[in-house]
């Protein structure tokens, strides 16, 4: 099949690490440009991972003719405009998460796409790996019973100024930069939308960013997700999903190693020992590459999506109400 020619916006670590690794390795797509505000290190970038373009501008790489789609890595804060320069040049732009930093810039960007016909998707890899593919036909089989609770962690420690992630007028943060996982999955396990959430915000003093916050949604029919999402508290990831019959475990429900199984464990309850215990084995899946290749396919083929702009923008609106709920000290709506 023809393969995506694929521009990549900003040389941030996932992307030099993870991303275009991936795209590189996989079926669909190669990665053509690659574009920095600074051209050396756009230039050092493409040497050292054999990208033919560089620019030192992100316009000259959207007007590129040879370039069939964007992977849009940048900043937080220029994800929505970045994105919408995309869509102007007729780029179909696969953009990373969080979409933009409200749901009124998320409703934008799909307005754009719509009115362009242009393809538009947010980039929440996990929904590509098969470990959450798997946990959701389990529960959608009812093998844990009625799903009524999830918790999740979601936490690193990183205390360096310069990141971006502690950059509070840029979109820094933990809940832009990893509840949105906690968010994003359970509205994925539980295939709707929460009615109301309330938030606990822990913010650092120099940067005025939220290091720690864990929240509290409502679903309908009395399902709950729970979570604490920190970037300064000790390296860890946990989602529970815990149903009237069961439990399921995800040992690594984040950052799944592309080179190694992860485990699902489902436990009956009969027991505190593990007595009622299974573990299964998800093989080894790069999260990246599917995800790209599933974008690929949506542009090459007109193959659908597995969620569009509809999901991001829902997504969106729930964060949204979780820092208002901060602001007002109360429950709301999203």
């Amino acid at each position: 099949m023809k393969k995506l020619r694929w521009g990549v916006l900003g040389a941030a670590n996932i992307a030099i690490k993870a991303v275009i690794p991936a795209i590189q390795a996989g079926e669909t797509g190669i990665v053509a440009a690659i574009a920095s505000r600074s051209l050396d290190k756009a230039s050092r970038a493409a040497a050292d991972l054999g990208i033919a373009k560089a620019y030192g501008s992100y316009e000259e790489l959207l007007g590129d003719p040879d370039i069939d789609a964007i992977y849009n890595r940048l900043p937080n804060h220029l994800h929505m405009p970045m994105t919408l320069a995309a869509i102007r040049y007729g780029k179909p732009v696969l953009c990373e998460k969080p979409i933009a930093l409200t749901a009124e810039e998320a409703g934008q960007i799909a307005d754009a796409a719509r009115k362009a016909g242009v393809l538009v998707a947010e980039a929440f890899m996990v929904r590509h790996h098969p470990q959450w593919l798997k946990v959701r036909d389990l529960v959608n089989a009812g093998r844990i019973g009625e799903v009524r609770a999830i918790q999740t962690i979601f936490s690193y420690y990183l205390d360096d100024p310069a990141n971006v992630r502690n950059q509070k007028d840029i979109g820094g943060g933990g809940l832009y930069d990893v509840g949105c996982y906690a968010i994003n999955t359970a509205r994925f396990v539980f295939d709707g939308e929460p009615e109301r959430v309330i938030g606990l915000f822990d913010r650092d003093e120099t940067f005025q960013t939220d290091r720690m916050m864990s929240g509290l949604a409502e679903f309908s029919a009395g399902r709950h997700l729970t979570f604490t999402c920190a970037t300064q508290v000790s390296l860890c990831q946990k989602v529970t999903v815990l149903g009237t019959t069961g439990r399921i475990e995800i040992a690594i429900p984040f950052n799944a190693p592309v080179d190694a199984p992860t485990t699902i464990t489902i436990d009956d309850g009969r027991d505190l020992t593990g007595g009622g215990r299974e573990v299964i084995e998800i093989s080894a899946a790069n999260q990246y590459g599917l995800q790209c290749d599933a974008f690929a396919r949506a542009v090459l083929e007109g193959q659908p999506l597995s969620s569009g702009l509809d999901d991001a923008v829902a997504n969106m609106k729930v964060i949204d109400a979780f820092f208002r709920s901060h602001k007002r000290n109360g429950w709301e709506k999203p």
